[in-house]
């Protein structure tokens, strides 16, 4: 399936009935074809507003939400962008065309190796990928000025907190269950972090460790 003028059209009006306004991510989102990223049975379904399963038990989010969670991090043209949780690639390929560089890691060998092949056939050179336990984030590289998670996690990660710069932004899913995460807005200022909720969402867990493949 080609990502066609009339399938581009239903997706672009998805994202805005899912309250998705930010010209920039309706731009990017609009550039970066999704079915480059979902592979097997499931490319026919690749411009549906649905979540999707991808290898190594993990999952390809919908495109609302990554639109949302895009929107929401405010994503300026010079920053530096730390995502946790790689995945197919797609999300970190929506930031690359909105960031100066992203950094993104993945506790799965075999995820991060296809996501790099896929962004060099697309020409992202700004994208980095790293297999690297994302709980830990990438102090080596800190502070990030944004750091979006695609894994929920019982609160936000005193690491990943830490590697945010003043003035940076976090959108991270949080929650003790599977079926019970919010998608919060955190905001670090110099004297703390300030938290906002945004939205119910669902989301694979964050794990500690390297995923074996």
């Amino acid at each position: 399936m080609s990502f066609d003028a009339d399938a581009k059209m239903k997706f672009l009006y998805a994202l805005r009935s899912h309250g998705v306004t930010e010209a920039r991510v309706l731009d990017a989102m609009e550039k970066i074809d999704r079915a480059r990223f979902v592979k097997g049975l499931f490319a026919e379904r690749a411009y549906a507003d649905m979540p999707l399963p991808i290898a190594c038990g993990q999952t390809i989010s919908q495109p609302s939400v990554v639109a949302l969670m895009t929107q929401a991090l405010d994503v300026q043209p010079r920053d530096k962008v730390l995502e946790v949780g790689c995945g197919s690639g797609y999300q970190a390929a929506i930031l690359s065309l909105l960031a100066r560089r992203v950094y993104t890691i993945d506790r799965f060998r075999s995820l991060v190796a296809e996501a790099r092949a896929t962004f060099a056939e697309m020409d992202l050179p700004n994208i980095t990928a790293i297999t690297a336990d994302g709980s830990h984030g990438l102090p080596e590289q800190a502070p990030f000025d944004r750091i979006i998670v695609t894994a929920a996690a019982e609160d936000p990660p005193g690491p990943l907190l830490a590697q945010l710069r003043v003035g940076g932004i976090m959108v991270l899913p949080v929650g003790q269950s599977d079926t019970v995460q919010s998608l919060i807005r955190v905001t670090r200022s110099e004297t703390g972090f300030e938290y906002e909720e945004l939205r119910a969402v669902r989301f694979v867990p964050l794990v500690e460790g390297l995923g074996q493949d």
